[in-house]
């Protein structure tokens, strides 16, 4: 008999994760929004959902109850199968068409960079990983170990042939954050832009615009996370990616 506390396998783990992803993504809600429901912390979710820690049966149970369907093979509910849009390996035209194939280099994790917006001079450092969505068509890319892990975003990369840039777009309830990057360079580098909103004092929320760039984890043997100050491992590396913007210049930021 199993207790609640019991924790699932490696296998019923990953089984379980990718169903989770399947609901988020078909649903359109964020992570935070699911622990919430679960009563769970992101923190757990987030360490679940990224394969660092097994899946618990009583975690297991509250995701079934907040999402309403069958996570685990045998139990008395079925899975509920998530059809995909029609397109198979293909994008849909409002992402640019894009193949799968011809996109596949573009899979995988990366460190992702940007200044901090709460502390000058220093840079915030978070990783994010892209795969195929079978249900959307489309690559999708998530955030994870951020800091501030209540901001953590996840959404679409669409892939026009015209502008020969890449976009990584969040839309929540008609709430956008757009990040446009460079085709990868021979390194697989990404750098670009990332247009956001400040979180404030209060409900204040401020339109924001910084450098940002996706560095392959293989670039970067000891990646570290969060708030990145000088002199701390890995900052004048950090630094250095995102000053290649500027000097490339892969964006241009302009004052009136």
């Amino acid at each position: 008999m199993q207790t609640p506390d019991k924790q699932l396998s490696d296998e019923q783990s990953r089984e379980i994760a990718a169903i989770i992803r399947e609901e988020l993504a078909r649903r359109r809600i964020s992570r935070q929004t699911l622990a919430e429901q679960a009563k769970l912390s992101i923190s757990t979710l987030e360490k679940a959902l990224g394969g660092r820690r097994p899946f618990t049966l009583a975690t297991t149970v509250r995701l079934e109850e907040a999402l309403g369907v069958s996570l685990r093979k045998g139990a008395d509910a079925p899975v509920v199968a998530v059809a995909s849009n029609g397109n198979g390996d293909v994008a849909p035209d409002s992402l640019g068409a894009y193949s799968r194939r011809s996109m596949s280099w573009i899979a995988g994790a990366y460190v992702t960079l940007r200044p901090s917006f709460g502390e000058a001079g220093s840079i915030y450092a978070y990783r994010t990983e892209i795969a195929w969505d079978a249900m959307g068509s489309c690559y999708e890319f998530r955030e994870a170990e951020r800091q501030d892990a209540a901001y953590t975003q996840f959404g679409e990369v669409s892939v026009p042939n015209q502008s020969g840039h890449i976009y990584f777009v969040t839309n929540r309830n008609g709430q956008f954050r757009l990040i446009t990057v460079s085709r990868p360079t021979i390194a697989g580098e990404m750098y670009g832009i990332i247009n956001t909103l400040l979180a404030g004092r209060g409900s204040l929320l401020t339109p924001i615009a910084a450098p940002i760039a996706y560095v392959p984890m293989a670039g970067i043997a000891e990646p570290n996370y969060g708030r990145i100050a000088a002199g701390t491992p890995n900052y004048d590396l950090y630094r250095a990616h995102l000053q290649k913007i500027m000097d490339e210049p892969f964006a241009m930021f302009l004052q009136g």
